[in-house]
């Protein structure tokens, strides 16, 4: 049995304790639960500790949950690879996107949402490894993306993600995620003040703390707070 509330307590403990060790607030950072593949039933119970904000990688999935809890007007960021046949549905029913790594894409979403629902906030995923198995733009490739998508009218442009390499290394951890700290400071710069980006969608469960050191404004949690999924 998954003690679903002692895990938030210990993940949110986490996050609080490594926000005052850089001296920041663990109110400037959002705890973003990765569900995909759990009950809404668990959605739910977790929403009761808490939770508002909820991660998924699986369309077809997660618009059933979405379906299912509507009465509950969560916070719902696809964290996915997107294909070009599902933006619609995408575009329609969430308010975040973490995942775009191709210009196509965003315009695509932003051609397709809706025009009764707000901006769907967007962040250009980084594959700051360069690693061949993971999608996302080079770190030489954004300022060009950043140019393009920028002045989109339906999507708002927040930021970046990235899922670096595993290290279980504290120092190790921090390095990516300083490239990619590193990088909207140099995109920011570019930019003029209204269109400033200010999300760094990054960190998960192994690495949280070393994420929100690299400030980090939204952390990523699936195992820690749902406990490890059962293999398929």
């Amino acid at each position: 049995m998954i003690n679903l509330l002692g895990n938030i307590k210990r993940v949110r403990n986490r996050l609080e304790n490594a926000a005052s060790k850089c001296k920041r607030s663990s109110k400037d950072i959002t705890l973003l639960a990765v569900s995909k593949t759990r009950s809404a039933q668990m959605i739910r119970q977790a929403v009761e500790y808490g939770i508002h904000s909820f991660g998924e990688n699986y369309l077809q999935e997660a618009l059933q949950k979405i379906s299912e809890l509507q009465s509950l007007s969560l916070d719902w960021h696809f964290i996915g690879p997107i294909q070009s046949n599902k933006t619609r549905q995408i575009a329609e029913n969430f308010s975040w996107v973490h995942s775009i790594d191709r210009v196509k894409i965003a315009c695509r979403l932003d051609n397709q949402r809706p025009a009764n629902m707000q901006k769907l906030n967007v962040c250009l995923q980084v594959n700051i490894d360069n690693e061949i198995s993971k999608s996302g733009f080079k770190m030489d490739e954004v300022e060009s993306a950043v140019k393009e998508i920028i002045d989109l009218p339906n999507l708002q442009l927040r930021g970046f993600m990235a899922i670096p390499r595993y290290q279980d290394n504290f120092d190790a951890q921090r390095e990516p995620l300083a490239k990619l700290r590193k990088l909207i400071d140099k995109v920011n710069d570019s930019l003029d003040n209204s269109n400033k980006l200010d999300t760094l969608s990054m960190g998960m469960s192994s690495d949280l703390e070393a994420a929100v050191f690299e400030q980090a404004t939204i952390v990523r949690v699936g195992s820690d707070i749902f406990g490890n999924r059962e293999p398929n």
